[in-house]
């Protein structure tokens, strides 16, 4: 399977693209670093991200979508970059009929380091390791990138119907977090529901 992966930025907008196979081997397919300069205005900001990201999505066809999930951080605008990059993100996948997984930090974490608190040196470590790599893809954004993708791939996230992600295909730890996911959002429904 083939996913790209996106650490969403302003400044700095990751995307790394792996293959995947069932077995959990990982191959680099590309790796880089959207940049767009502060001084510039905002919209122009976002089309060119996302403008590289729809380069990035045509030029390689991944079957799915990683983004990370924004999380809280103390300085809110770093937070509206960060969201508004992401839905420029979804957007650019939605409109390719790619399905998208969102995960956390401390979920890619634990995915690629077996640890959720894990700093970014051990991350791009296990990357460079896991790609085999001489060493990680500078800089950290890019790094960041393909450890969300083969997080989604490890943790058996939406995947593309023809995409070997049939049940068949994946790990039994995959299976039951995928089982899990359903179960939590079958769960979470009526609560919506009754809002």
């Amino acid at each position: 399977m083939r996913v790209l992966g996106i650490d969403p930025g302003l400044t700095r907008c990751g995307v790394g693209i792996v293959d995947v196979r069932p077995d959990r081997r990982a191959t680099l397919v590309d790796v880089t670093v959207i940049r767009t300069p502060p001084g510039m205005a905002l919209e122009e900001r976002l089309l060119a991200v996302g403008t590289g990201i729809e380069a990035l999505l045509d030029e390689h066809g991944p079957a799915v979508v990683a983004i990370e999930r924004v999380f809280a951080q103390h300085n809110l605008r770093t937070v509206m970059g960060t969201a508004q990059v992401s839905g420029v993100a979804l957007h650019s996948a939605a409109k390719r009929g790619l399905p998208v997984g969102l995960h956390t930090p401390s979920e890619v974490k634990a995915a690629i380091t077996g640890y959720g608190s894990a700093d970014k040196k051990q991350v791009q470590t296990m990357v460079a390791r896991i790609l085999g790599l001489d060493e990680a893809p500078k800089p950290a954004d890019a790094a960041d990138a393909l450890a969300i993708a083969i997080c989604h791939a490890w943790r058996g996230g939406p995947v593309a119907p023809d995409a070997g992600g049939a049940a068949g295909s994946l790990t039994p730890a995959q299976a039951a977090w995928r089982a899990a996911e359903r179960s939590s959002r079958a769960s979470a429904a009526p609560r919506r529901l009754a809002r």
